[in-house]
């Protein structure tokens, strides 16, 4: 499903004009990305928690030059879904 597929549901499901439906969806992604970039994780009871995971640091590989490289410890974004929305998925 895209951005605009999402849009027309909410804008079907609520009422509201496309316009103002995409408005809400891009201010959400953007205070998703802002949040979770600053260290805050963002709970929605019933839906599930956007934050961030750190990975180590490791040794990776370059098959291609027969290599060894180190992989810096970094950030990531992760979604865990909430138990309401698993149960979703498992019927």
């Amino acid at each position: 499903m895209t951005k605009a597929e999402i849009v027309n549901e909410i804008a079907q499901k609520t009422g509201v004009e496309k316009e103002k439906a995409l408005k809400v969806v891009e201010a959400l992604m953007v205070v998703v990305k802002e949040q979770t970039a600053q260290g805050e994780d963002i709970f929605l009871r019933g839906f599930g928690t956007f934050t961030t995971k750190t990975r180590a640091q490791k040794i990776g590989r370059l098959i291609k030059e027969n290599k060894s490289v180190v992989v810096p410890a970094h950030r990531i974004p992760y979604f865990k879904p909430s138990d309401d929305y698993k149960a979703m998925l498992l019927d």
